[in-house]
């Protein structure tokens, strides 16, 4: 069990480290990192590559949190399932391909978060684009739906363990958008543009 556990564990951060943003910005020639927020998730791939490439990025992000999780379910036990849950969203922002940087980890996050529970990930996506369609922000959609994600999580899923895992993600979401809400803070953040 504990080796299955740790060799699992391994595996889910190992596939959540693949940095999708940069490797798909590379196939078209553009460095996410050099260019716009120089962040290589979804929504700085959009406004440098595309509005394509920018959701191929997401869905793979997404995937990335939400198979190793969703399958676990029927692996280990929950309490382990939570772990495996931070793992993989841990993976995403501190890639060991990227020397322990990487995205903010939105997109990751929400694909665990449909593994772990698809009612609480329908009503904090609504929340988001709710957000995101009334200000323009998605770094303001991404730091409120990661602050509100655990409680939801609680109330449809009643699992503390879930519950804890889901609180500790909205954290590491938070901290990454720290330059984010400095400049909203401060009327500096830009609202969100997409090349056609």
């Amino acid at each position: 069990m504990e080796v299955n556990l740790i060799l699992y564990g391994v595996f889910t951060y190992l596939l959540a480290s693949i940095p999708f943003g940069l490797i798909v910005g590379k196939l078209f020639g553009k460095d996410v990192r050099k260019e716009g927020s120089g962040n290589i998730g979804a929504t700085n791939v959009t406004r440098v590559v595309g509005k394509k490439a920018g959701i191929l990025v997401f869905i793979l992000d997404s995937l990335k949190g939400f198979l190793p999780v969703y399958f676990s379910k029927y692996i280990f036990e929950t309490k382990y399932v939570a772990i495996l849950a931070l793992v993989a969203v841990l993976g995403h922002c501190f890639s060991i391909f990227l020397k322990f940087k990487g995205g903010k980890g939105v997109a990751t996050a929400i694909g665990v978060l449909y593994a772990l529970s698809f009612k609480s990930a329908l009503i904090v996506s609504l929340f988001w684009l709710g957000v995101f369609l009334t200000t323009g922000y998605v770094s303001l959609a991404s730091v409120l739906s990661a602050g509100i994600s655990w409680s939801v999580l609680h109330i449809i899923s009643g699992s503390i363990e879930y519950t804890l895992s889901a609180f500790f993600i909205g954290l590491i979401i938070i901290f990454k958008h720290k330059d984010n809400i400095k400049r909203f803070l401060e009327g500096r953040e830009n609202r969100f543009i997409y090349k056609d």
